[in-house]
């Protein structure tokens, strides 16, 4: 079944469906279609989204909880882990570290995750050997920011590491200094040449004393990795507390790790001889979850998401509410309508529990469409307003000024070409493209594939006039 837009001048062969992995290939390997970064999505706007989406393990876990799997020797495995290109990018890391890393269908499967026979989550079965390689190569790296997280698990194992800077997202500065810093208090010593960061304890990491200078998430994920296998306690100030740390603290902890405080701001880890593998099921995605609801605010639409604790969203959910919308919470779910358009609020972005910055793209969509001005500050990254001149093509107004963006709403947005530059205003884009008239085309979608498990198939299912397709050749200007 092929599925079009209504405008004949503007419609694209429909994409078709994904096939399921094979047997121990993952997602993003030779031949499957999601890599591919010519690809556009085209939407119809004017759209109400209204229905149920489940929503799978998040991303920003699955890839640390994978990193986790080195500290101990024998198999462990990962279940409700997204269908993403970055888990393929994070499991070629690890097999490039000596480990066997292969996919498998999660058991037993919801019908939910698999929808029309496309599975949306696996596991990742990761066999780890004895003595694990050391060094993380760049041309991975480069393309996936989240693997320095092997920093810290292969210095405790190997007591030498050697791992490429890494790249990913264009939205600003996100240094190694605290990493590198606490490392280096827990007797590590660091260096750097040719693009590369190198550390060594030969005698062992210890425990230290750690004040984060900020609550940085990525560098506490590769402390606590590093000191669960140190001698001695490392107690962890100003610690991050996303509820993805509190996953691989728990994930450690089934491991044989001694963890206290886990999403709280200060952790003790007690250092342990060692650890063992572990079958462990990664948290449900709060952000892809929080898109959903603010795409539901957008378009005056009614979704209910299911898979993820709503309480992951409680400054999100409120501010919805605050919009005008009605959120109904239960269990592991959560439902968002919204009857008029909303009105317009303000917004903060903060560390966990504040308002995450991957959800920054959708509230500033939510601002073009809302009745009056709001004010939306940005905390963590500097270059989260890249994509705002990309907003403002739809018709979006906004004024940014440093970390601010002054946002005049209007009833409804005009439907262009725009370009994604990273995963969540890919996605923020796709949405406002709903609250446009018109068709909006967005390319450079490879991005949104990197977050999004199946959104077209998602978009689709809530009621979306939706296609994906291979954008038109540029044509060759040379002289």
């Amino acid at each position: 079944m092929t599925h079009s837009l209504r405008i004949p001048d503007l419609t694209i062969p429909a994409r078709p469906a994904r096939a399921a992995w094979p047997a121990g290939v993952g997602p993003g390997d030779a031949g499957d279609p999601a890599v591919n970064d010519v690809d556009v999505i085209r939407v119809l706007g004017e759209a109400r989204l209204a229905g149920t989406v489940h929503v799978v393990g998040a991303k920003n876990s699955a890839l640390k909880l994978m990193a986790a799997a080195l500290l101990a020797p024998g198999r462990s495995v990962i279940t409700n882990v997204p269908r993403i290109t970055d888990i393929a990018i994070m499991g070629e890391v690890l097999r490039r570290l000596g480990c066997v890393v292969r996919f498998a269908a999660d058991d037993p499967v919801d019908p939910m995750v698999a929808r029309g026979g496309v599975e949306r989550s696996r596991s990742v079965v990761i066999d780890v050997p004895e003595q694990p390689g050391a060094e993380a190569d760049y041309d991975l790296v480069r393309r996936l920011r989240a693997s320095i997280c092997v920093l810290g698990p292969l210095l405790a194992r190997r007591r030498y590491v050697r791992v490429a800077h890494p790249g990913g997202d264009a939205i600003g500065s996100r240094g190694l200094d605290m990493h590198i810093a606490g490392l280096a208090r827990m007797g590590a010593e660091i260096s750097g040449e040719h693009g590369f960061v190198i550390a060594e304890a030969p005698d062992g990491l210890h425990g230290a004393d750690i004040l984060l200078d900020f609550p940085s998430v990525g560098a506490t994920e590769n402390l606590v990795m590093a000191a669960v296998l140190a001698r001695g306690t490392t107690t962890i100030d100003n610690a991050a507390r996303e509820p993805e740390i509190v996953d691989i603290c728990t994930m450690l902890s089934r491991m044989g790790a001694r963890i206290e405080g886990a999403g709280t701001s200060t952790l003790h880890i007690t250092g342990v001889r060692e650890l063992r593998p572990v079958r462990h099921a990664t948290v449900g995605d709060r952000i892809v979850a929080g898109t959903w609801a603010f795409a539901a605010a957008m378009t005056r639409g009614d979704v209910t998401v299911t898979g993820v604790d709503p309480a992951y969203l409680e400054v999100a959910l409120d501010k919805l509410v605050s919009a005008g919308g009605l959120v109904e919470t239960r269990g592991g779910a959560f439902r968002v309508r919204m009857d008029d358009r909303p009105k317009a609020v303000d917004v903060v972005t903060l560390p966990f529990p504040g308002f995450a910055t991957d959800l920054l793209p959708m509230a500033i969509g939510l601002a073009a469409v809302s009745d009056g001005a709001s004010l939306i500050t940005e905390n963590i990254f500097d270059g989260r307003f890249m994509f705002a001149n990309e907003m403002m093509r739809l018709g979006a107004d906004i004024r940014t000024d440093g970390h601010h963006a002054l946002v005049c709403g209007h009833e409804r947005l005009s439907g262009a070409p725009v370009r994604a530059t990273d995963i969540r205003a890919g996605a923020g884009l796709i949405i406002a493209g709903l609250c446009a008239d018109g068709v909006t085309e967005v390319s450079h979608v490879h991005h949104v594939d990197r977050g999004y498990p199946d959104f077209v198939a998602d978009l689709r299912a809530l009621g979306v006039e939706v296609e994906r397709g291979t954008a038109p050749e540029e044509p060759d200007l040379a002289i």
